[in-house]
């Protein structure tokens, strides 16, 4: 399989992501819907429908960042890269990525760490709901090995493409 095989399928992959963190957003105002209405016609409310919402907006960041990177819809700020000489532009493309890279990876690593670390420990999250911590700890090294793989991806479109600062993968170019 090719890499441009590769790199379509996993974009349609990130794209499921994303549509996933759409559906959770959904369900966070289901959830914190009900609890409103429950509370205001004199019934109890949800108790658990703020730390819901709390696990869900954070696998929401995490499912659809590694789809945003690739979009180009993440933080980026290219003023400099337009107003540089197309060679050093494209240098600091490089550079950019290979830090992406490399702080992805340190984030893969760390966060397995972690979860592991608690996975031994037997450590649980008590709140309103009891749920072992490693769940949640899991999905991010997870998160950042999509991140890590995008960002080899956008090397290999960057090798490919024209020597100056990428036009693809920006939202505002």
């Amino acid at each position: 399989m090719s890499v441009s095989a590769l790199s379509r399928w996993f974009a349609t992959l990130l794209d499921a992501l994303i549509l996933l963190a759409a559906w959770l957003v959904l369900i966070i105002t289901i959830i914190i819907g009900a609890d409103v209405l429950l509370r205001n016609v004199g019934m109890h409310g949800l108790a658990w429908s703020g730390e819901v919402s709390e696990y869900i907006l954070y696998l929401v960041t995490l499912a659809s960042a590694p789809g945003l990177l690739r979009k180009g819809q993440h933080i980026r700020v290219d003023i400099l890269l337009r107003a540089l000489p197309a060679r050093v532009a494209y240098v600091m493309e490089w550079m950019a990525d290979v830090i992406g890279l490399a702080c992805a990876l340190y984030f893969v690593w760390y966060g397995c760490r972690v979860a592991a670390a608690s996975y031994w420990a037997g450590a649980v999250s008590i709140k309103t709901l009891v749920l072992p911590e490693w769940w949640m700890l899991a999905m991010f090294p997870l998160a950042f090995a999509l991140v890590a793989i995008e960002f080899v991806f956008r090397m290999h479109r960057l090798a490919g493409s024209v020597v100056g600062p990428r036009d693809e993968a920006v939202s505002a170019a």
